[in-house]
């Protein structure tokens, strides 16, 4: 069986939850008391911190879930502490460790959920790459714009901190 694409899938699940895991521990040292973050939000008519958090591990959630044939269940917005949130990333990052589908899984159509009574149907390579990774990315951002709009001292490396390990220094 062959899996480079979803091991790929995987590593890019992984290391973007670890980003908003690192995203979070910088608020958690600028703040101090996160809880107090969790309702805050970039627009009014905008999701609160809380759910950015939920919604950007519902991503890799889902996608594992369906790999498995389970049915999705998708967190809720209710992330009203930072244990909680913490909680479900290393919930989310236990579930992609579990995948074990192999890369044919991939050839299946995936019907997609668009709210009530709207849904699409796409073969699982663009329901991975025009669905789930601009939602994980969409949400993540969100959290991170949050907390530095909020004053935490987050920068474009600490967005993209998933690169550390490919960076080299010029002697």
């Amino acid at each position: 069986m062959k899996n480079k694409e979803i091991c790929e899938i995987k590593r890019i699940f992984n290391t973007r939850l670890d980003t908003l895991d690192h995203i979070l521990l910088v608020g958690e040292k600028h703040f101090g008391d996160m809880n107090a973050i969790f309702q805050e939000r970039l627009a009014p008519d905008m999701l609160p911190f809380a759910a950015q958090i939920a919604f950007a591990c519902n991503q890799p959630r889902g996608f594992s879930q369906w790999c498995a044939g389970e049915p999705i269940d998708n967190l809720g917005v209710e992330v009203d502490s930072l244990e909680m949130a913490r909680s479900h990333i290393a919930s989310t990052k236990d579930l992609v460790a579990g995948i074990t589908a192999d890369d044919s899984k991939l050839d299946e159509i995936k019907r997609v959920g668009l709210g009530p009574g709207r849904y699409c149907e796409l073969p699982a390579r663009q329901y991975v790459n025009d669905y789930l990774m601009p939602n994980l990315y969409f949400h993540t951002t969100t959290a991170y714009v949050i907390l530095r709009k909020l004053g935490a001292p987050l920068g474009k490396s600490d967005f993209m901190s998933f690169l550390m390990p490919y960076i080299k220094e010029e002697t």
